[in-house]
């Protein structure tokens, strides 16, 4: 069964039932503080991610059709900051997924984009912005990275700097039910992986000291981990160094992963194992696999992670560090500590009705707000 089939929305997912796995969220513990759900905007076309460049107040809204808005002092700009539709290819799984600001922008105007082609393929590409601060030099565009998609679904899509310096990126398996061209474990394809980019140098890129498998005969140089089946969004924590991926099941589980960032050639699993269950057959070998740090089953109506960020900001000092996540079918806002290789301190907060969750954004200050394909991005803050 595919995981992401759409209809009219982007992240519709088939409805799935809990194969009788035990969930191991039961009696979440309901927190000793609130928080609430500040909507910050609204009118959107299905935004998928909010970010912002370094020592920016600017929020800066990617739409899944192909636009990049602005929020400035509390109002979205009409126009938009990039604008490709005419570029992009925007059903089911497909479109622009996501942007990553250069390290240097205030200086460079650089910004990277994910998007899946006319002709459904990947393609991340640079851009600068034009003389107008709020306006994207939409002539600007230079590839840096294209890899051919063999089906429609599981395009990952998320462009991310990482503490290093370096671009990472996040690309799924290639779609269809159970990852038919064995891509997860396969290194010799960027399917399936979470790759490491130096966009300072090389034309378009340089392959970044440290990178695992250079000189490995038959894998790609490009390669910073595997064993991904979707991982539609992950994130580092800006003081523990940590590394949070929230990759998306097949059937019956999904997951979320924590390591060091600094870990390399980590192999997430799949398709060996969806979580911490064999995925072919009743037994198999977990030796060399990276387990989740926390799972979740499609009991009450869960169908797709959607991974967040570990929170850094002022508005709720309770909540520092705590990973936030959702589910696109759910909708429930949860989160957890990670500390000693454990998810401690799990909590489901009681934010009423969201949406349909199909992203987190963290902003320049470590705040951290939920998007939902209704149009609608809210801001975290503490309860009254």
């Amino acid at each position: 069964m595919t995981r992401r089939l759409f209809v009219f929305y982007f992240l519709s997912a088939l409805a799935c039932s809990s194969d009788g796995a035990t969930n191991p969220d039961p009696g979440l513990l309901p927190g000793d503080f609130t928080i609430r759900l500040l909507q910050v905007a609204s009118g959107l076309s299905n935004p998928l991610y909010l970010t912002s460049p370094p020592n920016d107040s600017r929020l800066f809204v990617v739409e899944q059709p192909g636009r990049i808005r602005i929020l400035k002092s509390g109002q979205l700009l009409p126009q938009p900051f990039l604008d490709i539709t005419s570029r992009v290819s925007s059903t089911g799984e497909r479109g622009l997924l996501s942007v990553a600001f250069h390290p240097g922008y205030a200086t460079n105007g650089f910004f990277y984009v994910n998007f899946t082609d006319l002709a459904g393929n990947t393609r991340v590409e640079r851009f600068r912005v034009s003389a107008n601060p709020d306006v994207a030099d939409a002539s600007s565009s230079k590839l840096i990275l294209a890899v051919t998609q063999p089906f429609a679904n599981h395009n990952g899509g998320l462009n991310l700097f990482g503490p290093d310096g370096m671009l990472y990126i996040g690309l799924g398996d290639g779609g269809n039910a159970g990852d038919p061209q064995g891509n997860g474990q396969k290194l010799s394809t960027l399917l399936g992986k979470i790759l490491r980019l130096d966009v300072d140098n090389g034309d378009p890129y340089a392959i970044p000291a440290g990178n695992p498998f250079v000189g490995q005969s038959g894998a790609r140089a490009e390669i910073w981990a595997y064993g991904l089946r979707n991982p539609w969004r992950f994130a580092f924590d800006r003081v523990t160094g940590l590394f949070y991926v929230a990759d998306v099941g097949q059937a019956a589980i999904e997951e979320i992963d924590v390591v060091q960032a600094s870990r390399t050639a980590v192999n997430y699993g799949w398709n060996v194992m969806e979580g911490t269950s064999c995925f072919f057959s009743a037994t198999c070998s977990s030796t060399g696999l990276e387990l989740p740090a926390l799972e979740f089953t499609h009991a009450g109506g869960a169908c797709s992670v959607t991974g967040g960020f570990a929170y850094r900001g002022a508005a709720v000092p309770e909540l520092a560090g705590h990973y936030f996540y959702s589910d696109y079918c759910a909708g429930f806002l949860r989160s957890f500590l990670y500390a000693n290789g454990v998810a401690t301190d799990r909590r489901t907060w009681d934010v009423g009705t969201i949406g349909s969750v199909t992203s987190f954004g963290e902003d320049t200050s470590g705040e951290i707000y939920v998007i939902v394909q209704e149009g609608r991005i809210y801001r975290i803050e503490k309860g009254g």
